[in-house]
């Protein structure tokens, strides 16, 4: 998109509506539309809380009027990009919706971001403005205006006493909404360019798929700024009405506080998170009846982590939630009555999706047989922000090529193998990361474990198990344990213990991290 022109994936332009007045107005439905209509249903439910302050849904309607207010009048134009640089927070969900509600395109960016990394998605995403938890601000690049969401006399937050709502014509279901950045595991960042259509598409199959109900309590412990916290569980449960809390982060004795109070009733995290729930010394002796339906995503979950789970809270409903940014991301769930028999799986695809798995010619192969998985679906972005090139090539013969690999059965059920640049070559046979992972995940002393495939003179790519110990454990005792699993050319050459795995923000293990260290180490 430049000059107020979005370029679709197949190389079209479209200009801007001017404001999505008339007909076409009418019909629109917008991300901060959804919470309008709650607010208009049940104005006097409480929609959020945060820390000591609480928001009713007529009241969070009502300050994101004001705050898209302020944000027009520090002289932000419809189309522009305001970064959003912050910790988990109300003001940071205010400042999305103000962004949406005054026709601007949010810049979710991870806060842990510094340096180059941080500068390169302002700079791509071209923003005009940068919303910031004052605590970190300091970290932006210089020259870069700044708006504090919190904590400040001048902050968002703060101004909105004083700002009349915001009134006049509002955003057009086609205008971009959001810029959704990859999370740069294996190369530079790219943003997917959100539409408010594609969003509300996806926050319908969320509800549809994920059973999100008025009723639920919702906790929402991840980082905002990445989009499953935010368009899986935040948005959507918004759009039904339910009382959300949002913590700071996913810190395992805050969660089982609120689970055991009976305050939260509904989790979302990934893998890794619920390994350190699992983990936590109060697991086994806290009363956690209270948690109805358990979420799982972001990354693979290794099926013994999950035995566990489920044989500690046998009335637990899991749901297993597959996507990526670009298509908002929900794309697969596997449902509570669908884990039997097949747990390894990540369901089917959602209500607005439609998927396959083809060759390396884009041809459909045959179920059982594995392949990349494709997508078609108008919860899609419209592209890559400023990168022609990349949008092409990830969308091309009318299918959007996800990178993943995966394996669909008869039944319609996906069973992702692995990304296709995390297969390993080994002597020539390709070897799933995640088979070797499950089966080092069946020893008792493997708290996480990372497979990644190494630079071998013999083998082409050596098969390599980074692990974090639970207990003592050996290598030669790791290797004849997946041995005794896996064939034999599939089993680690080499284990690497650490104290942890890097991961970003989302929980995502970063495996070109892992290489690069044990290639410089």
């Amino acid at each position: 998109m430049r000059d107020g022109r979005t370029e679709r994936p197949d190389g079209t332009d479209r200009t801007d509506a001017a404001g999505g007045a008339g007909a076409s107005g009418a019909r629109a439905s917008t991300v901060d539309g959804v919470l309008r209509r709650s607010a208009r249903r049940t104005p006097g439910r409480t929609a959020l809380r945060y820390a000591d302050r609480s928001w009713t849904y007529a009241e969070l309607d009502d300050a994101v009027s004001r705050a898209a207010r302020v944000l027009v009048a520090e002289g932000l134009r419809r189309g522009d990009r305001v970064a959003a640089y912050a910790h988990n927070s109300d003001a940071y969900l205010i400042g999305f919706l103000a962004c949406a509600r005054a026709g601007l395109v949010h810049v979710p960016v991870n806060q842990n971001l510094t340096g180059d990394d941080l500068a390169y998605i302002v700079r791509q995403s071209g923003s005009s403005l940068v919303l910031a938890d004052p605590g970190i601000a300091g970290h932006l690049p210089a020259g870069l205006p700044v708006l504090a969401l919190r904590d400040t006399d001048d902050s968002l937050l703060a101004r909105l006493a004083a700002c009349a709502p915001q009134d006049g014509p509002g955003p057009d279901a086609e205008d971009l909404v959001q810029l959704l950045y990859t999370s740069g595991t294996t190369a530079l960042p790219k943003g997917a360019m959100m539409t408010h259509r594609a969003l509300v598409h996806e926050y319908v199959s969320a509800v549809h798929a994920l059973d999100l109900k008025e009723t639920d309590r919702p906790l929402h412990s991840l980082p905002l700024y990445h989009s499953a916290q935010m368009h899986v569980f935040l948005l959507p449960y918004l759009a039904v009405g339910a009382e959300n809390t949002i913590l700071d982060a996913p810190a395992a004795g805050p969660v089982l506080d609120l689970v055991a109070s009976g305050r939260a009733d509904s989790l979302f995290a990934p893998p890794t998170v619920w390994i350190a729930l699992s983990q936590h010394p109060d697991f086994a002796s806290r009363d956690l009846s209270a948690l109805r339906k358990a979420y799982y995503g972001a990354s693979i979950m290794p099926v013994p982590v999950l035995e566990r789970l489920r044989a500690r809270l046998p009335g637990l409903a899991f749901y297993n939630c597959f996507g990526q940014s670009e298509i908002g991301p929900l794309a697969t769930v596997l449902g509570p009555g669908e884990h039997e028999g097949r747990m390894d799986s990540c369901g089917r695809p959602v209500l607005f999706v439609e998927a396959k798995v083809v060759d390396e010619d884009g041809k459909e192969v045959p179920d059982g047989t594995r392949g990349e998985v494709v997508y078609r679906s108008p919860q899609l972005c419209q592209g890559y922000w400023d990168k022609p090139e990349e949008t092409a090539e990830a969308f091309r013969d009318g299918w959007f090529h996800s990178g993943d690999l995966a394996v669909r059965d008869a039944e319609g059920y996906f069973t992702v193998v692995d990304r296709v640049k995390d297969v390993i070559n080994s002597g020539g046979v390709l070897v799933a990361s995640r088979q070797v992972e499950d089966a080092l995940y069946s020893h008792p002393a493997v708290a996480e474990t990372a497979v990644v495939g190494l630079p071998d003179e013999r083998w082409i790519e050596a098969v390599t198990a980074v692990v974090v110990r639970g207990a003592d454990v050996t290598e030669a005792e790791l290797v004849a344990h997946a041995r005794e699993r896996l064939a034999h050319f599939k089993a680690p050459k080499r284990v690497v213990f650490v104290d942890a795995l890097p991961r970003n923000a989302s929980g995502k293990i970063l495996k070109r991290e892992l290489r690069r260290r044990l290639a410089d180490g």
